[in-house]
């Protein structure tokens, strides 16, 4: 399963000890990936290739039960890469391996 989708990249600093920026895959397209047959990982989390602009990774997105959506991290060599800022869009290409 392949997704695409635009969002905002924000900042998760929910732990004093760790901050991540993130962003959210959309409502619609996380209920989507709920639905797809797949063993069961720690934290619910899925595996997937993440494609922003350039840059391609192996990562996980996780579920956020206050949003009901799934997550994605963007490590600091992707947001530096692409240019990406807290605040700002990002465009997202997900392959959910998972499925």
């Amino acid at each position: 399963m392949i997704i695409e989708f635009e969002s905002e990249v924000f900042l998760w600093d929910a732990r004093a000890d760790v901050a991540m920026h993130l962003t959210s895959v959309p409502p619609e397209l996380s209920e989507d990936i709920r639905e797809i047959p797949r063993p069961h990982r720690g934290f619910g989390a899925v595996r997937v290739i993440a494609r922003v602009g350039g840059s391609e990774w192996k990562t996980s997105i996780f579920p956020d039960k206050r949003t009901e959506t799934y997550v994605l991290p963007l490590k600091k060599a992707v947001r530096n890469a692409e240019g990406l800022v807290e605040g700002g869009p990002v465009r997202v290409r997900l392959e959910v391996l998972d499925a």
